[in-house]
């Protein structure tokens, strides 16, 4: 790595017409000089031309792209069920829950897929609702 070859004709140099010199490159001539010879003259045509196949960046762009459609398609969809089935299971007697129609109502009574909500005091109103219905628990969500 000590020898450069230089391709290119010096200027007012008329003896060297076709030749091919070698010079020992220094750390002060490579940093003085100002354009770089490349060590392999088809190089820039090997830069012009496009690649076949897949590029690391390619890879990981199109990886990540997959994780993220995994986690908006399946992961956070699933985590909102858990939590939903969570919520239900832990409603309780006199809890007041919010359906996904908007009623507010307390829980009289609890059945595999039905709860029972009151929802107005006075006239002892009260309705059956499918756990699905629920959207939310009052009694245990402060916000």
């Amino acid at each position: 790595m000590n020898e450069m070859w230089i391709l290119a004709n010096v200027e007012g140099n008329e003896t060297s017409l076709g030749s091919i010199e070698s010079e020992t490159a220094n750390k002060e001539t490579e940093t003085q000089s100002s354009t770089k010879v490349p060590s392999d003259p088809n190089a820039n045509a090997a830069k012009s031309q496009p690649r076949g196949g897949f590029d690391t960046q390619q890879l990981l762009f199109f990886g990540l792209i997959f994780v993220v459609m995994y986690i908006l398609l399946f992961r956070w969809p699933r985590k909102k069920q858990q939590d939903h089935k969570r919520m239900v299971q832990s409603l309780e007697k006199n809890d007041r829950v919010r359906t996904i129609g908007g009623i507010i109502g307390t829980v009289v009574d609890i059945k595999d897929d039905e709860i029972t909500l009151k929802i107005d005091e006075s006239n002892n109103t009260k309705i059956k609702v499918i756990t699905s219905a629920i959207g939310k628990n009052l009694s245990k969500d402060k916000s």
